[in-house]
């Protein structure tokens, strides 16, 4: 059963740093659309960054660039979101999510709309103190 878990959330002050992992397990497929995203309370579900793993084109959302890198091993089948200069409004519960048996086009049309992704991990807490 293929499945993604996601780590290294936490509670940091404003302009600290933390990097989140997201490692995939049961996966056949070795390119996938890999997204990260993000839910404060009260808010909908934000598209941070995305990786196309298969050729590993990025997309990043206007409020993080520069601040945050999506990177992967796909020796490891996983994807991680190293986080810098972070800002209470990054504050939230980051979901990793997978589409899988889809190109780059793909990706590219679809990195920050949740309803294209298909398989999602459990979420982990972000917490940001000014």
């Amino acid at each position: 059963q293929a499945h993604l878990m996601e780590s290294g959330g936490g509670s940091v002050q404003a302009g600290g740093s933390l990097r989140l992992s997201c490692s995939a397990s049961g996966y056949t497929d070795s390119s996938k659309c890999m997204g990260w995203f993000r839910q404060a309370p009260g808010n909908k579900r934000e598209g941070v960054a995305t990786i196309y793993t298969g050729g590993g084109k990025t997309y990043y959302a206007d409020s993080v660039k520069g601040r945050f890198t999506i990177s992967e091993d796909n020796a490891k089948d996983t994807v991680y979101l190293q986080m810098n200069n972070l800002k209470p409004e990054d504050a939230g519960v980051y979901y990793c999510a997978a589409a899988i048996r889809v190109d780059d086009v793909y990706c590219s049309a679809y990195a920050f709309r949740a309803k294209y992704f298909g398989d999602w991990g459990q979420g982990t807490q972000v917490t940001v103190s000014s």
